[in-house]
């Protein structure tokens, strides 16, 4: 295998949640007076960490959200994983192959490490993501399409970019994989494949993940 470490994002990646904090972040921002659909809210905020709604809405309206706006949104989040989420299908099973040739594997999330380790606990994945493989956009400066947070992981893992391969399902995720010179495989399972261009590959399932990490060469 030509990589030394796989960057998972986590939402929609791991973690079947963007579906869940889509509805209900386009909810929220309506019931504040700034009307917002499921495809706004995907369009405007997948894979971004929150400071771009705060910056979107205040730029867009010229108004501030609430202080109390994140706890809020996040409060009803960890609600609703509690009820609903499930890990992505076949995810485990590339978290196996992985494991099973000693391939270095992180996460990578725009989410905070309070909301990664609650939508872990609840599928399951906790046990494949320990403290040291786990990495926010809390830990770094800036988020997505921002390059920081990849390059962090990286360092962090002991791996030099040109040998990170980045596993992404948003346009900003992949851009933020491109700026930090690695390759990034594009999941279009919710996104359209002409959203992610510039993924050095495309997949829709993750059984072709795994053999587009164990066969590219």
């Amino acid at each position: 295998m030509r990589y030394d470490l796989v960057i998972f994002d986590n939402d929609g990646v791991l973690v079947d949640s963007e579906p869940i904090s889509n509805r209900l972040l386009a909810a929220y921002l309506s019931e504040l007076g700034h009307p917002t659909s499921y495809d706004d809210s995907l369009r405007d905020y997948m894979g971004a960490a929150m400071h771009r709604v705060h910056d979107l809405i205040r730029e867009r309206t010229g108004q501030r959200l609430p202080e109390d706006f994140d706890d809020v949104f996040h409060g009803r989040v960890f609600a609703a994983f509690e009820r609903d989420l499930e890990p992505v299908p076949g995810v485990v099973g590339v978290l196996e192959k992985l494991a099973a040739d000693g391939v270095a594997y992180c996460v990578a999330s725009s989410g905070s490490h309070e909301r990664i380790r609650v939508g872990h606990r609840k599928t399951g994945l906790d046990r494949w993501f320990d403290d040291g493989r786990i990495f926010s956009s809390e830990d770094v400066g800036r988020g997505k399409p921002a390059p920081d947070l990849f390059l962090h992981a990286a360092e962090r893992m002991g791996v030099v970019p040109e040998k990170c391969v980045v596993v992404e399902d948003s346009p900003l995720g992949v851009q933020a994989a491109i700026a930090a010179g690695m390759d990034v495989c594009g999941f279009t399972a919710m996104t359209p494949a002409a959203k992610l261009a510039g993924a050095t590959r495309l997949f829709q399932s993750m059984g072709e993940l795994g053999d587009l990490l164990s066969t590219h060469e």
